[in-house]
């Protein structure tokens, strides 16, 4: 008897510390993280969002090629330039992309035109509408705010890719790597509040349809 009311007391003894040692156990391989290492998660876990106010297909050239023009983040001359030309051809794609919207026609076929200052012109030109119904298409100064809100942004997702930043940054000072790290967010909050106030009501080449 006396064994067996120790054993029951070791082992009520036993599950009243399994609680605590669980909570009071650190877990391995955390650590309190610095300033900037948060806001580095911070950017990386932001980059999604800043990704959906871009054409798509810029956003997906960029991912792809940004790697193999920087050999990973690994420059040499031609390698920068080859970067940089990427990153400003992607950039001017978004700014250029910023001026397009679609259309349906009675059928539900979409089509796909540039805005000018008279209207829209169809790209494929195989539909022409009325002089009425494409002067709701034509520019207006919004466009061009959306367009310049664009290319920051673009300018802020190419601030998260590391090839990037490595390839133009190799070693960076710590004042530089706060700026690194510091820009893109401001830029990724400052643009998304104007795309919140000022919506835009095109759906160009690479963003998403309207229902209509």
């Amino acid at each position: 008897m006396e064994i067996k009311i120790q054993g029951e007391e070791s082992l009520e003894h036993a599950e009243q510390k399994v609680p605590l040692l669980l909570k009071t156990l650190p877990v391995s391989g955390t650590e309190e993280k610095s300033l900037v290492q948060k806001a580095i998660s911070q950017t990386f876990q932001s980059t999604a969002h800043l990704a959906n106010l871009l054409p798509t297909g810029t956003v997906l050239a960029f991912q792809l090629l940004s790697p193999i023009f920087s050999n990973q983040g690994n420059c040499d001359s031609v390698g920068r330039f080859m970067t940089a030309g990427l990153v400003l051809l992607c950039g001017l794609s978004c700014f250029l992309v910023s001026f397009t919207d679609s259309f349906r026609d009675k059928d539900g076929n979409v089509f796909y035109g540039l805005a000018t200052f008279k209207g829209l012109w169809v790209i494929d030109g195989s539909v022409t509408l009325p002089s009425e119904v494409a002067a709701n298409y034509k520019i207006r100064f919004i466009d061009f705010m959306h367009a310049f809100m664009s290319i920051l942004v673009f300018a802020a997702v190419a601030l998260f890719d590391q090839n990037v930043v490595s390839c133009f940054f190799p070693t960076p000072s710590a004042q530089a790597q706060e700026i690194l790290t510091a820009m893109p967010v401001g830029i990724g909050v400052f643009c998304s509040m104007l795309f919140v106030v000022f919506p835009t009501t095109r759906h160009g080449i690479g963003f998403p349809l309207s229902a209509n």
